[in-house]
């Protein structure tokens, strides 16, 4: 009788360790709804939008080499606060940012000690949540490092909903084996269930679902863990993955070492009923915070740049001397000169160029190869960005000549080395007064915020594309219609396009064939948002290309006060308006080139005041407005 008694009691206590009450948190306002709840020991969330499920109940947790934090938990409270947060930020789509957020941190246990927290952010448009990793107390002290292996954060989204992603490349592929390097075409309305090209996709990642759009991303990678892609587990189930194996030429672990405690990335979750959200969202910059301060006041603007018309062998003294006089005459700031720069031109003459440029008004911008083990890259210089040493050296002479800031191209992946390389770069750059754009590369994770000195990043099918097929230039027009849906809703996006030559090529008579027309061009210089620019416009475009286009280009702005989305569809049109003091600038694409009417209210946006400037229009519109 006794025996019966006491096994009783042990299952009443293992009960009460497994089951936990569930935990809703909300908005500020109540419109977005999370439900923190622990399903057999497994933690949970779902979220929803004024009632309606967007996200049923998803994993979380982390795996580590001290244990499994996804499973034999026990949720022991969530605390929540209302925050208020204001910043200002010139290299993103809205200048100053005011927010209200719910934080919640809810407290997990394990075998009876707190090991987990996640932490949540919510605001009427977006999620956010991370993880908090605890020393373990042991027998002789504290374990204060640990190595986190995987997450099981994951993503189930209702039945019936359809995906815009772009597939992530295997490693050591393409040209010269640097892939990955966010640089596919996205497939657009698939059905679920399908896991690109067997390696997941890459953030962010656009979903349409029955009650409206969510897009995931994360935010706040920097050199203290790896970055992470998307991938499909069953039907409508996804998670958080880590880099792949083979990436930096199989180098280095896909894991990511931390001391402890240790808070991780962010995940990001932008939801609404219409496009809206997903397009205006600033989450990938609310979440972060500066990591140092700005070394100087930097600006920010247009620039020229050779190679996308004229290729390696533009990359001389000449040349470039030629694009200085036209940034000058076009009021731009800035030249882009790409890679061999050193061996066609040389130090001694790149400095005679730069003083060339600043008597002008004209500063540079300078290529570099990342470097490294990681891949056959060959564009040279070389061996200058990859060592702290040899990289600060080469900085302190790019700052004795008022090199305004550097493009460094080829990395090798997303593994935590590769994220060290980043933030060093950043870091190091930062010292010596230099802006810094990255290409063949990851995608940023709200660096304009974390790193005064960033910014761009390519991350995207970009415009030297167009120059190497005629595909791309038939493919244009599509494209164009995508990336302000998806791509450039996170980050600033270093796309390099904006022709006005009729052929990617120097004569302006040979090579591929833009398809798409002038008005095209306009609308996407400011579709595409990146605090500096460097268009693919040419010095001959001064004489042969329409004046009211050149007019134009030489106005357009790059920093923006306030961006709104009006209309459209991935992959097949899209309306914008963006604001830079007074003016606003209205841009309009559609992909397929027959006529397009939409009626849309810009009383509400722009006030009955407003003052028409401009309106140019054919397979494509801009319009220029004064409040």
């Amino acid at each position: 009788m006794k025996k019966t008694i006491l096994l009783a009691c042990l299952t009443t206590v293992s009960m009460l360790q497994t089951v936990s009450a569930a935990e809703r948190l909300s908005s500020p306002k109540g419109n977005i709804a999370v439900v923190v709840d622990v399903h057999d020991g497994k933690p949970t969330y779902e979220v929803s939008l004024n009632g309606v499920s967007f996200l049923k109940p998803s994993p979380l947790g982390l795996l580590t080499n001290l244990g499994d934090l996804s499973t034999g938990l026990t949720l022991k409270s969530c605390e929540t606060t209302t925050v208020h947060d204001e910043y200002s930020l010139q290299t993103i789509k809205q200048s100053h940012v005011s927010y209200d957020a719910t934080r919640a941190v809810c407290h997990f246990e394990k075998d009876g000690r707190q090991q987990l927290d996640v932490e949540f952010h919510i605001t009427e448009r977006d999620v956010a949540f991370r993880y908090k990793l605890y020393p373990r107390r042991q027998r002789g002290g504290e374990t204060l490092v640990a190595v986190v292996t995987g997450e099981a954060s994951g993503f189930v989204l209702p039945d019936a909903t359809t995906t815009f992603l772009c597939p992530q490349s295997g490693p050591m592929g393409g040209f010269a084996r640097t892939s990955p390097s966010y640089e596919t075409g996205y497939d657009l309305d698939q059905p679920m269930g399908k896991n690109g090209w067997g390696e997941g996709y890459t953030f962010p990642c656009l979903f349409k679902t029955p009650a409206g759009w969510l897009l995931l991303s994360e935010a706040g990678t920097d050199g203290g863990y790896v970055g992470c892609r998307l991938l499909n587990d069953v039907a409508n189930r996804y998670h958080v993955g880590f880099p792949q194996q083979g990436e930096m030429n199989g180098w280095g672990s896909t894991s990511a070492a931390v001391s402890l405690p240790c808070l991780t990335p962010w995940r990001t979750i932008t939801l609404g009923n219409s496009l809206a959200p997903i397009v205006e969202t600033t989450v990938t910059n609310d979440v972060v915070r500066p990591k140092y301060e700005a070394s100087k006041q930097y600006t920010y603007g247009k620039g020229s740049w050779s190679w996308i018309i004229g290729m390696d062998s533009s990359c001389n003294f000449d040349e470039q001397k030629r694009y200085i006089d036209f940034s000058a005459a076009m009021g731009y700031r800035s030249v882009l000169v790409d890679a061999l720069w050193d061996v066609q031109i040389g130090y001694e003459k790149m400095a005679e160029l730069a003083r060339y440029g600043r008597e002008r008004g004209v500063g540079l911008f300078l290529w570099y190869n990342s470097n490294g083990s990681w891949n056959d890259a060959p564009q040279s210089p070389k061996g200058k960005m990859d060592k702290s040493t040899a990289r600060r050296r080469e900085m302190a002479w790019m700052q004795q000549n008022g090199i305004l800031g550097i493009k460094v191209d080829f990395f090798g992946g997303d593994k935590q080395p590769m994220m060290q390389l980043y933030e060093d770069i950043l870091t190091d750059a930062n010292d010596f007064g230099l802006q810094v754009i990255f290409h063949g590369c990851t995608l940023p994770r709200g660096w304009e915020r974390m790193y005064p000195n960033y910014v761009a990043s390519e991350a995207v099918l970009a415009s030297e594309n167009l120059h190497f097929g005629q595909g791309a230039c038939d493919a244009e027009a599509r494209n164009a219609c995508i990336h302000p849906f998806i791509r450039n809703t996170v980050g600033s996006m270093d796309f390099g396009g904006s022709t006005l030559n009729k052929h990617y090529n120097a004569d302006n008579q040979h090579g591929t064939v833009r398809k798409t027309s002038d008005v095209f061009a306009l609308a996407t210089a400011v579709l595409f948002q990146s605090s500096v620019q460097h268009f693919a416009l040419a010095p001959n475009n001064l004489d042969d290309a329409p004046q009211w286009a050149v007019s134009f280009m030489k106005q357009v702005p790059t920093v923006w006060d306030e961006t709104r989305f009006l209309d459209g569809y991935p992959g097949s049109y899209c309306i914008m308006a963006r604001r830079a003091g007074t003016k606003w600038y209205v841009a309009g694409i559609t992909s397929d080139g027959t006529p397009l009417q939409k009626k849309i209210d810009l009383k509400a946006l722009l006030g009955k005041k407003a003052k028409p400037l401009t309106h140019v229009a054919d397979d494509a519109i801009v319009m220029v407005f004064e409040q």
